[in-house]
């Protein structure tokens, strides 16, 4: 996967725990998810992050034992929350099922890099609170995501249309 760059100002630094706990084929590397977390992070000079890449085996279980899901998700975010006297630059946790995102891009007919990307910015945007609950919680975080998205010169996630004629309409292409 070619990395891409960002077409703003991304002034985060992010220290990125990468933990690659699967085989699968075409995980991004970890300067990839660095340069989609970046532009995701609000209100911080610095911050520290752990991503974790997952099959199919661990993605259902945190996903039944967390969010009482069944099977294995896309993305799970887990937020630290830090005693009020611990200062620390911890966000959180982001796990990413790398066969569900290979699948998903396949059936969304987008390229699996841009559906990483999204994928890395909407666990980002859950890690500081964003929501999609309700409609409009989901109207301000998806369109927060299509801004981070345009930045980063990916089509917008939510019109699968505009993948079309895109060289990440290929379904496979990686």
């Amino acid at each position: 996967m070619a990395i891409r760059a960002p077409n703003f100002d991304v002034s985060a630094s992010i220290e990125l725990d990468l933990q690659i706990a699967c085989d699968a084929p075409g995980v991004p590397s970890a300067e990839q998810f660095r340069s989609w977390a970046a532009p995701s992070v609000e209100g911080r000079d610095s911050l520290q992050v752990t991503v974790r890449v997952v099959g199919e085996e661990e993605g259902a279980r945190l996903n039944e034992q967390y969010r009482r899901g069944n099977g294995a998700t896309n993305v799970l975010s887990f937020p630290f929350e830090a005693p009020p006297q611990v200062d620390t630059s911890l966000l959180g946790d982001v796990v990413l099922c790398a066969p569900v995102i290979a699948r998903e891009a396949l059936a969304q007919v987008k390229c699996e890099e841009s559906h990483w990307a999204h994928m890395v910015v909407h666990g980002m945007l859950h890690l500081q609170g964003y929501d999609h609950q309700t409609d409009a919680q989901a109207q301000l975080m998806e369109a927060r995501e299509t801004r981070i998205m345009a930045g980063l010169g990916y089509p917008n996630p939510y019109r699968y249309q505009d993948f079309q004629g895109s060289e990440c309409a290929t379904p496979g292409y990686t």
